[in-house]
């Protein structure tokens, strides 16, 4: 047969995980039509040499290639779909958009384990009768062994067999009965699918809450009722909440209304820190199943959450970024917490996604309303607020909170400074302290000090792999790379001269260590990357703020991800110029989130609250908006500077990034990529020009990007690009990924 003839079973399209960026085409088991096996299902196929687990994405009539170059699938894994119609459809837009290879796609949203071929459902160990035991039971037999002739009897009045566990609880011992009567072939061991739990109620109302249920606000019942109407239907609703003003409650009320439907709920949060959090109040309220899904779990763990959704066991999905492909059995709400956070998109291998982007996808394609929310949303959301596709519901303080904090700027040129610490800081705190209040101080940059210095010769301790100093970390007595990772010991003279050595500069860790010597009697805590290594470690934090055991918080960004201390009545911002010239367009946003957001941590009790910001710029104009006009101002006034200069939310943006073992063999890469574009290409191309920081980890990397004015021209610009760039003599020497929408590029 010629190509493209058609095959009378049919082809498979199937998406194997590797780099390619299309689907491969298979044929069928012998005895079997395409149509057989289910778009959805994974399927064993052979690839060169080796076998491999690939997901079906749809059927065809014929290939392009010749029929003699296909080959049939090896098995079918599944005997119902992984993924339903609109999470399929999801998948291949994802690929589509990001312009990933879709094995790859469709991998990521997988456990590991079902990437390997292992069993979709919960597989248990189980005891079943044959047919030989059966009939040595109807004789009689064993007639000198009582407890086996028993085990014989109570596995014949279960046709279907007992499990394990079954087995246990009933018959304590069965073991060596069953290890005799396996010997003579009378039973046998068998793998099971494993009963699923209760999934709680499937309609209808639920049970009374375990705890009490706050009266709504009238912001909050307007903001439930606007959502809840869109039920069973797209929607997209921008929650703008100010700090404290009851997001979360809203969102429990709105998880409630979609299990009392029978449908189940996706909620999305940016940190595995913000999840115990989030998850104690979902279970207290809720009373159904819920599952979890984070880079933090275990491979087991992450699978048996996983089946828990698929099965319909939990109706409720709370996760960080991957969980945007949650196998929900009947999706009826999505909800993303924080929508602002970076921490949506994915920026460093595989797919660079952002979560948030998809969640709006899938709802659109479900047919379910979804809601992202924050106090600082992104510019891009207020820009499709103002355009009409988004609803904005506004959240304002609630009666019973106290008024919003003091903010004031504290001018480092005009006050002395001890360790990082104006007088005007260092005094509010003592006051807040006697006062019974608790005090949060934040500086996003952890480490004891960022620069080891020479007193003689001037030599600042760098990282021999990256274009980056390595951060003193006293307390490890180490050197480390905030960028690649590498440690060393800490000396304490200079390799290059042999002088003292002196650590420069404020990190959290010496932050505390000033604090804890002004204050002996206010007990310190920290949170930073250095001190937390899990959830349970935010917890123990947490617990210690609730219960007042810990006085005074230390923290970085860790600090700004909706974490609720009542009993924190002052906020000091250590160092707010960090993002103020930032050759990255989105440095002043994000910057101005950061502050907003950790502000917010400030007076979320009864008890008024005051932000201390320290900066050495207090005249710069984004200070200035934030203190007199608050978020909404800066971002009016910053959504006008991104239209006067064509930047998105008013363009659309890719970046095609490149490293390689030399800065040459990375610029010469996107050089040659720019030519494959053509003299005049439809889009815009800037560049290529080294990274901010080019060389990282040992590889230089670099930088190329594309600008156009509308989302579809950029994409059909890219379609015809990128198969271009990957023919390059030079594409397999360097390692290259393509950022849509890329959040940052320095």
């Amino acid at each position: 047969m010629s190509a493209g003839d058609s095959s009378p079973a049919g082809v498979l399209k199937v998406a194997v995980d590797c780099p390619l960026r299309a689907l491969l085409d298979y044929l069928p088991p012998p005895g079997m039509l395409a149509t057989d096996l289910p778009a959805g299902a994974r399927v064993r196929v052979p690839m060169g040499t080796r076998s491999a687990v690939g997901v079906i994405v749809a059927h065809a009539a014929h290939s392009q290639l010749e029929s003699g170059r296909l080959r049939p699938v090896t098995e079918l894994l599944d005997a119902t779909p992984l993924f339903d119609a609109a999470l399929l459809e999801l998948l291949q837009w994802t690929a589509s958009y990001y312009h990933h290879p879709p094995g790859e796609v469709c991998a990521a949203a997988l456990p590991a384990a079902l990437r390997e071929g292992q069993s979709a459902t919960a597989q248990e160990q189980g005891l079943q009768l044959t047919a030989a035991g059966s009939a040595a039971l109807a004789a009689g037999e064993p007639q000198r062994a009582p407890r086996q002739r028993e085990l014989l009897a109570l596995l014949a009045a279960h046709e279907t067999g007992l499990s394990a566990a079954q087995l246990e609880e009933t018959w304590p011992g069965w073991r060596a009965a069953a290890r005799a009567l396996g010997e003579r072939g009378w039973v046998e061991l068998v793998l099971r699918e494993a009963q699923p739990a209760a999934a709680g109620h499937a309609g209808g109302a639920l049970s009374a809450a375990p705890t009490p249920v706050l009266e709504l606000s009238e912001p909050q019942a307007r903001a439930v009722a606007a959502i809840d109407a869109c039920a069973g239907r797209y929607g997209t609703f921008l929650l703008q909440g100010a700090t404290g003003s009851g997001k979360t409650e809203v969102y429990l009320r709105l998880v409630m209304r979609a299990l009392e439907r029978g449908a189940g709920a996706l909620v999305l949060v940016p940190e595995i820190g913000l999840t115990p959090q989030l998850l104690e109040r979902f279970r207290s309220r809720l009373g159904v199943p819920i599952a979890v899904l984070h880079s933090g779990l275990s491979d087991r763990e992450r699978l048996a959450a996983w089946r828990a959704a698929r099965a319909g066991v939990a109706r409720v999905v709370i996760g960080t970024r991957s969980a945007v492909f949650a196998p929900l059995q009947t999706l009826g709400l999505i909800v993303v917490d924080e929508e602002h956070d970076s921490s949506y998109k994915q920026q460093e291998g595989g797919c660079r996604y952002s979560a948030r982007d998809l969640a709006v996808r899938r709802a659109q394609r479900a047919g379910v309303p979804v809601v992202l929310g924050s106090a600082t949303p992104a510019l891009e959301s207020l820009h499709n607020a103002n355009l009409g596709r988004y609803q904005q519901l506004p959240l304002p303080r609630r009666a019973d909170q106290a008024a919003p904090p003091r903010i004031a700027l504290i001018d480092l040129r005009a006050h002395a400074v001890h360790a990082g610490l104006a007088g005007p800081v260092t005094q509010a705190i003592e006051r807040h302290l006697a006062s019974d209040g608790q005090v949060l101080v934040y500086l996003n940059r952890r480490g004891y000090a960022p620069t080891l210095l020479c007193t003689s010769c001037g030599w600042i301790a760098p990282c021999t792999e990256c274009d980056a100093r390595l951060t003193v970390h006293r307390g490890a007595a180490q050197l480390r790379c905030h960028i690649c990772g590498a440690a060393q010991p800490l000396p304490t003279r200079c390799g290059r001269c042999g002088f003292a050595v002196r650590p420069v500069g404020q990190g959290t860790e010496r932050i505390a260590e000033t604090l804890a010597a002004m204050f002996p009697h206010a007990p310190l805590v920290r949170l930073d990357r250095d001190t937390v290594h899990g959830a349970d470690d935010v917890e123990a934090v947490m617990n210690a703020l609730l219960d007042g055991s810990a006085r005074i918080l230390v923290g970085t960004q860790m600090v700004t991800k909706g974490h609720h201390f009542p009993g924190v009545s002052l906020v000091a911002v250590i160092n707010a110029d960090q993002g103020l010239f930032s050759a990255d367009f989105r440095a002043a946003e994000r910057l101005a989130q950061t502050i907003v957001q950790v502000a917010g941590r400030a007076g979320r009790g009864t008890r008024a609250g005051e932000v201390l910001i320290q900066t050495e710029y207090p005249e710069h104009p984004l200070l200035q908006s934030l203190i007199h006009s608050g978020y909404e101002g800066f971002a009016a006034d910053a959504l006008a500077e991104r239209e006067a200069a064509r930047w998105p939310p008013f363009s659309r943006l890719a970046l095609l990034r490149a490293s390689g073992c030399t800065a040459t063999a990375a610029l010469d890469f996107l050089r040659h990529a720019r030519d494959c574009a053509g003299p005049a290409p439809a889009a815009r191309l800037l560049g290529p020009v080294p990274a901010s920081m080019a060389r990282r980890a040992g590889r230089y990397h670099a930088q190329l990007l594309v600008e156009h004015a509308g989302r579809g021209e950029l994409h059909h610009f890219l379609d015809h690009w990128l198969p271009a760039i990957e023919q390059l003599p030079d594409a397999r020497r360097v390692r290259w990924a393509l950022d849509v929408d890329p959040l940052d590029i320095q």
